[in-house]
């Protein structure tokens, strides 16, 4: 089979990422495929906002080596890497609360939902 000059089979299409000079339609590269907003991926405000554990293998199938991972619940030994995960949860959280004051102010926000469920 031979090829153009740009190593390319005769009648392929190159593909281009980010911009392109001459005005053809540049692909996207990356970004994540989230999977479907239903209460078997995402659970309610109520109970906690965030994903649930189904949402969370969904996103992960959708996007091979993603390091998504579920909120850290239960009881955690200290300095151990799910106690690590939680306190950085709950600081970047805070920064949020200081940022949005109406959601730090309303107990039924996504945010306060998010930071009781985390035991921030």
């Amino acid at each position: 089979m031979s090829r153009n000059d740009y190593g390319l089979r005769f009648g392929e299409q190159a593909q281009y990422f980010g911009n392109v000079p001459d005005g053809r339609k540049a692909m996207k590269r990356g970004g994540d495929v989230m999977p479907k907003r239903n209460k078997k991926n995402f659970r309610p405000t109520e109970k906690g906002a965030g994903m649930t554990r189904a949402g969370v293998a969904a996103y992960r199938r959708a996007n091979p080596g993603s390091k998504l991972k579920t909120a850290v619940t239960g009881k955690v030994k200290p300095g151990s890497k799910a106690a690590k995960r939680r306190k950085s949860f709950c600081a970047r959280s805070l920064g949020q609360m200081k940022k949005f004051p109406k959601a730090a102010k309303d107990p039924n926000s996504r945010l306060r939902q998010a930071r009781r469920r985390w035991k921030c």
